[in-house]
């Protein structure tokens, strides 16, 4: 099999930046907050590199871009929290992706197991500590062990598709 093979009505590119970013931003992925609390801060970034990795023992994981402010501050707690997002909650979203926003200031939440803050209101989450950081790129791939995990609101998944926001039609 050759590379590049075409396919019907698709448009081929150079592998750049931006070009990257065009393709795999039509991959749909769900919206997570990642949250800890650092210090006595807690803190937190939205997130859509997000995935799950083993049943046994139970492992996810999450990307975490090297320029990130947020990302540092998580590493040094050792334990975060992924909050999915419900389709309700694009504000919340947007909020967690603005540099310099009051995160926690309008957010309902409660402390997990593992200390680090639970969005009220979410779809699900998964309580981690951390368990190994591997270089990729400019990202740090995160891996975590599941400490808890529970569902929370029903409603469907919060979207992000093509530099927008999506809900599942139902």
């Amino acid at each position: 099999m050759s590379s590049g093979l075409p396919i019907t009505g698709a448009e081929l590119l150079q592998p750049d930046g931006a070009a990257f970013r065009e393709v795999l931003g039509r991959f749909a992925t769900g919206v997570t907050i990642v949250t800890a609390v650092a210090g006595d801060e807690p803190v937190g970034m939205a997130v859509n590199s997000f995935t799950s990795v083993s049943l046994d023992p139970p492992l996810v994981l999450f990307c975490a871009a090297r320029t990130s402010t947020t990302w540092p501050r998580i590493r040094s707690a050792r334990r975060f929290a992924v909050n999915i997002l419900g389709d309700h909650q694009e504000d919340v979203s947007r909020l967690f992706a603005t540099k310099g926003a009051d995160r926690f200031g309008s957010v309902a939440w409660h402390v997990g197991v593992s200390g680090a803050p639970l969005l009220d209101d979410v779809l699900a989450f998964v309580d981690c500590t951390i368990e190994a950081e591997h270089d990729a790129g400019d990202h740090v791939i995160v891996v975590g062990r599941v400490l808890d995990l529970g569902i929370g609101a029903e409603c469907g998944p919060l979207l992000f598709h093509g530099g927008g926001y999506g809900r599942l039609l139902g």
